[in-house]
């Protein structure tokens, strides 16, 4: 594949170095300051941008013929409009909040707890999630798609930073050191505790399923997830 990167920072370069070693082809690095993008030569788009540039690069490739596979986080109020743009231009499109193949498979995990859950009352459920102080976003976004897995399948109304109501899932977000990625979601009551927790040890296995996505993705039309790619 030729692979334009839109953002070429600590996941853009390690997403370089994974796809070259796959016999795929690095067209364009697009970042800041890039004026001229090479359309014409490009075979997919993979987006880890910034929140701010991530809607526009999307839309742009839509518009270009190009599919995409993006995991910026912090742009999902256009979310709508950009699967819009898809469909118009008959584009292809994955985002995801993680593409790690693990935490793909936690997210599965997480939904099938917390459906075991519903019928079981005393446990308070919160999600605790710790990454690097480079991390912009709080909470990350592979928290909020562990919390709307819980959400959809329990009483819990909505989440929220810290919170304290009873309806209210509470997550709690930690920033260290040079943590890639910690997420763990508790079940607690006065009795016990029940833990599932997800580490990530380095950021490779971001990068390496945003590629194996780019490699599912080629030749499609439509917008899909992980679960597509996985077959889960």
């Amino acid at each position: 594949m030729k692979i334009a990167l839109f953002g070429y920072g600590k996941m853009g370069k390690m997403i370089e170095s994974l796809a070259l070693a796959r016999n795929h082809e690095i067209v364009a690095k697009i970042d800041i300051d890039t004026v001229d993008i090479p359309y014409n030569e490009i075979d997919i788009a993979i987006d880890f941008s910034t929140p701010e540039a991530a809607f526009q690069n999307i839309t742009e490739c839509f518009k270009n013929n190009i599919p995409v596979i993006s995991g910026t986080t912090g742009w999902l109020s256009n979310y709508e409009e950009a699967i819009a743009i898809c469909d118009k231009n008959n584009g292809a499109f994955i985002y995801a909040s993680n593409f790690s193949l693990g935490v793909n498979l936690f997210f599965e995990l997480n939904q099938k707890l917390a459906k075991m859950m519903q019928g079981v009352s005393g446990y308070r459920t919160s999600i605790e999630e710790i990454h690097h102080t480079q991390k912009l976003d709080a909470p990350s976004g592979t928290a909020i798609t562990l919390a709307e897995g819980i959400l959809d399948n329990s009483a819990y109304k909505t989440w929220k930073l810290d919170g304290e109501k009873e309806q209210e899932l509470s997550i709690h977000s930690i920033r260290e050191g040079q943590v890639p990625g910690t997420h763990t979601i508790a079940y607690k009551s006065e009795v016990d505790s029940i833990e599932i927790k997800h580490t990530a040890h380095n950021r490779e296995g971001f990068a390496l399923g945003a590629i194996i996505a780019a490699e599912w993705l080629v030749g499609k039309t439509g917008v899909y997830s992980m679960k597509d790619v996985l077959n889960l």
